[in-house]
């Protein structure tokens, strides 16, 4: 996908070439709505920081059906802050993971009830372990 102007694209779909306008663009949703030659699409555009959120197992905030909060890096838990039963909101500060000497506030990506709290203070986590689930 490349810009041709403010409001038109140049799209690429296999061996095809296509031009596209675009009709709206929401920020907050990251969705745009694009005019291809007599139909209308919307799209969802994820950049590198929604792929490894979904990787992470934190692309759930959008549905508002949270699941688990996995680790995004190997480290060792320095604190919770949550434990079951708690509620949480989105942006709350659930645990903090210490990884290659640096401190990582891991957040809550949505609201929701903590179901378990599966890691324990000092212990080692691998990338993509589940740390909380709800």
């Amino acid at each position: 996908m490349k810009w041709i102007d403010d409001r038109t694209l140049h799209l690429i779909r296999g061996h095809q070439s296509l031009e596209a306008e675009m009709l709206s663009f929401d920020r907050e949703t990251k969705t745009i709505q694009i005019r291809l030659g007599y139909k209308t699409a919307t799209l969802q555009l994820k950049d590198r920081f929604d792929l490894l959120l979904e990787q992470m197992g934190m692309n759930a905030v959008g549905s508002g059906l949270l699941k688990n909060i996995k680790a995004p890096m190997p480290g060792l838990i320095l604190d919770l802050k949550v434990k079951s039963g708690d509620a949480v909101k989105k942006g709350d500060v659930v645990l903090i993971l210490e990884a290659m000497k640096m401190e990582n506030i891991i957040k809550s990506p949505g609201d929701g009830v903590v179901k378990e709290v599966k890691v324990s203070l000092k212990q080692s986590v691998e990338k993509n372990q589940v740390l909380i689930q709800f």
